[in-house]
């Protein structure tokens, strides 16, 4: 029973002291209690981020995913048989066309060009000689001197010699192009890729594996996929129609130059693509790049942050910051979007603060201070303080302000 009763007294005098020690944070010392406490409620104001919206004329943009792809891909094969015996460009180098890539060994083909020609020559001299023949049948045949079938066999044999000529000039003219096709020339301006074939191969005619493959680059087409309601806005935008590129370091420029004359059905969507000109090469060929096909432009539109907008059960909202230094959370419908700014066609006026960061720190009617640390006139209110709003930039990007603690 002693020790119950010991146990008893110690738990009421932790009890004692744990009470007097509130008592004595929240009493009358004048650095507690909601008295003390800046912001409503007695919570602290939350230090944010705010910028303010604006009204300003923005594309009407349709995002998509391209694929880069080579304007035009050549893939290089001999047309004649032989050894290589020089290769004229570097793997890589950018080549214009008819610039000499590929030489193959010329010497048979010389050989057999001179060896047509010898034909050709004989076979020339040979109906020369058959048509004097003719001609002197022609004078006999009408004095009876020779027949009439005499006369019909010289003139058969003129015409099977004039036949072997013309298959002889034939034979020339294929081992002229022979011996050309041994100097092999790029067909299009590109750059190279690797050489598949090095210097003492022997190579096929119209073999299947290519010497080297050329992508012309310059310009070069980004094809995509958007949503089968958007046919008849592309087709009456093909030639004109403006499409942006997000590259490394910015973006690019290019015209819409195609639109598939098929939709899927599968997916819902229709293949188009851009032309952009790539002089400086910021697009290559097996690369995703996001695209954003210009539409129109939407007049006085209202935007925002991007980084104001927060999703939530109920769709998207932000938090807008009263001219009495508190929040709202007010539910809005975002046009369109991108990484920097929203456009919004419902819930926000231009004009209206909004909050940029600190957003989980936020319930409705919670008091807010501009992170920072500097005054500044607070919107509706005379200055920074505890009964004022932050100060917020104006301007569509997400800007950091400075505020005055109460």
């Amino acid at each position: 029973m002693g020790v119950r009763s010991s146990l008893r007294s110690t738990r009421a005098a932790l009890a004692a002291a744990l009470v007097a020690g509130a008592c004595g944070r929240g009493g009358g010392d004048g650095q507690g209690g909601a008295a003390g406490k800046g912001g409503a409620g007695g919570r602290e104001p939350v230090p944010v981020d705010v910028a303010r919206a604006t009204a300003k004329d923005v594309p009407t943009r349709l995002a998509a995913v391209g694929s880069v792809q080579a304007f035009e891909t050549v893939s290089i094969r001999p047309l004649v048989t032989g050894a290589v015996v020089r290769v004229f460009f570097r793997e890589g180098e950018a080549v214009r066309g008819g610039r000499p890539l590929f030489q193959i060994d010329p010497s048979p083909y010389q050989a057999t060009l001179a060896q047509a020609r010898g034909a050709l020559e004989r076979a020339r001299q040979q109906t020369a000689n058959a048509h004097a023949d003719l001609a002197r049948y022609a004078n006999l045949v009408q004095k009876g001197y020779v027949t009439t079938q005499q006369y019909d066999t010289a003139r058969a044999t003129a015409r099977a010699l004039d036949a072997d000529v013309a298959g002889s000039e034939a034979a020339v003219r294929r081992a002229e192009l022979d011996l050309r096709n041994c100097r092999i020339a790029s067909p299009i301006e590109g750059r190279t890729g690797a050489v598949l074939v090095q210097v003492g191969n022997v190579v096929q005619a119209n073999q299947a594996g290519p010497l080297v493959v050329i992508a012309r680059i310059r310009p070069i087409s980004v094809a995509f996929a958007v949503p089968a309601a958007s046919t008849a806005a592309l087709r009456a935008g093909v030639g004109h129609m403006a499409v942006v590129a997000d590259v490394a370091g910015g973006t690019r420029e290019g015209t819409l130059a195609f639109v598939n004359n098929t939709v899927d059905p599968a997916a819902g969507t229709i293949l188009a693509k851009a032309t952009f000109p790539n002089e400086d090469e910021a697009l290559w060929p097996g690369a995703y790049v996001d695209v954003h096909v210009v539409l129109g432009v939407r007049r006085g539109a209202v935007v925002a942050p991007a980084a104001a907008v927060v999703s939530g059960p109920q769709g998207p909202f932000v938090w807008v910051v009263k001219d009495d230094g508190t929040v709202e959370q007010r539910p809005v419908k975002v046009a369109q979007a991108d990484a920097r700014e929203a456009v919004l066609a419902a819930g926000l006026s231009p004009g209206e603060a909004v909050v940029t960061d600190g957003q989980l720190a936020l319930v409705p009617g919670a008091r807010v201070v501009a992170r920072g640390g500097a005054s500044g006139a607070a919107p509706g209110a005379g200055g920074g303080g505890a009964g004022g709003a932050p100060q917020a930039h104006d301007g569509g990007d997400a800007a950091r302000v400075q505020g005055r603690r109460p």
